[in-house]
């Protein structure tokens, strides 16, 4: 590494004159400056340096998936900083601890001088949420109207060439469809573990009609839960079934099929470092989830049931996309189809050799 010839000065480094001077709080220009929006002013700011640092995480994992080959390197480099992107997420969910500090009188005593501007039109959060993967059809519709009404031309014009570019979830996809374990030589794991499925369920199905403690009623029940069991398992050997019982699905059967065994065998080495990324992008999602949650609870505190200063909902529009503003709902719907260890088909030795790092 070439040594810098020039003396670093900590103040210039930092932009420090930059930073600090770029509070200018609007309450100040038509009489006396409300204390409290200095700190709503840097709390926000903050959150936007947060998402800047996401989104530089995020566009190493983005290039990475858009390659057609990952090797274990990369994606060890992807788990990494997934889980620096969930650590950031906590501190963002934290941060509304200390603007909650500002009392409801406190806000409102600047409040309409931010008309219209809101954090809806944060551009790195859209950026952030369409990266990741979420579309414009499954989005919480904003004021019935898309959230690029909003921005500024440049902003719109900006976002729609990012939806325009493969998302994670696109390509976590195509990654997935590409697991060779699963159909390996002569073995066909799926048929297998059908096999092991079925029997499974018949078994659970006896447990059920031999059980004493229950009634007539009770017993015709549970087998009707068991028969919506059943159903669900057969919808991942079928395509039009697949389709009628996830219609909002982006992966595809296949892709799905190949993160169930990623997670089924996550114990091989091989297996381990892919189950822990699926996993930490359910965990990104949950945490988006807890922040628009806590986000919503908040600006109930704040606002009751008064609109935004954008001119949403507000608390009702923010509670709604804690719910539907999702993006890996399909991985979270993989503990669907687990079954228990000892129930799992045994996998041929040739496969297993694959699965484990090779001795020299």
């Amino acid at each position: 590494m070439q040594k810098n010839p020039n003396p670093c000065y900590y103040p210039d480094y930092l932009k420090l004159n930059m930073v600090l001077g770029s509070q200018e709080p609007l309450s100040g220009k038509y009489g006396e400056e409300a204390h409290d929006e200095t700190l709503f002013i840097i709390v926000h700011q903050v959150y936007e340096l947060w998402f800047k640092q996401i989104l530089h995480e995020m566009g190493v994992v983005l290039n990475v998936f858009g390659q057609d080959y990952i090797s274990e390197s990369d994606l060890g480099s992807c788990l990494s900083k997934t889980y620096r992107v969930k650590s950031i997420q906590k501190v963002l969910i934290d941060q509304l601890n200390i603007i909650e500090t500002m009392t409801p009188q406190a806000f409102l005593d600047f409040r309409d001088y931010l008309v219209p501007a809101s954090g809806f039109q944060s551009v790195q959060f859209r950026e952030l949420e369409i990266r990741l993967g979420l579309k414009t059809d499954n989005r919480v519709a904003y004021d019935n109207k898309s959230f690029h009404n909003r921005l500024s031309a440049e902003h719109q014009e900006y976002l729609i060439n990012v939806e325009k570019q493969p998302a994670l979830i696109d390509l976590l996809a195509n990654w997935l469809e590409r697991l060779p374990f699963v159909d390996f030589g002569g073995f066909k794991f799926w048929e297998q573990y059908q096999t092991a499925v079925w029997k499974m369920l018949d078994s659970d199905s006896e447990i059920i009609k031999n059980n004493p403690t229950l009634n007539h009623e009770e017993i015709k029940l549970q087998l009707k839960e068991l028969d919506l069991t059943r159903a669900s398992f057969e919808s991942l050997f079928d395509d039009e079934k697949y389709n009628e019982r996830f219609p909002n699905h982006v992966l595809s059967r296949k892709a799905m099929l190949s993160a169930l065994f990623i997670k089924l065998y996550s114990w091989y080495p091989l297996l381990d470092i892919p189950a822990r990324f699926l996993t930490s992008l359910m965990d990104i999602d949950e945490l988006l989830a807890n922040w628009r949650h806590n986000h919503a609870l908040m600006v109930q505190r704040m606002i009751g049931t008064k609109i935004g200063t954008g001119g949403s909902a507000g608390h009702t529009y923010l509670k709604a996309t804690t719910h539907s503003n999702r993006v890996f709902t399909d991985l979270f719907n993989i503990s669907t189809f687990l079954v228990p260890t000892s129930a799992l088909p045994k996998l041929p030795e040739e496969v297993i050799k694959n699965l484990q790092f090779q001795r020299m």
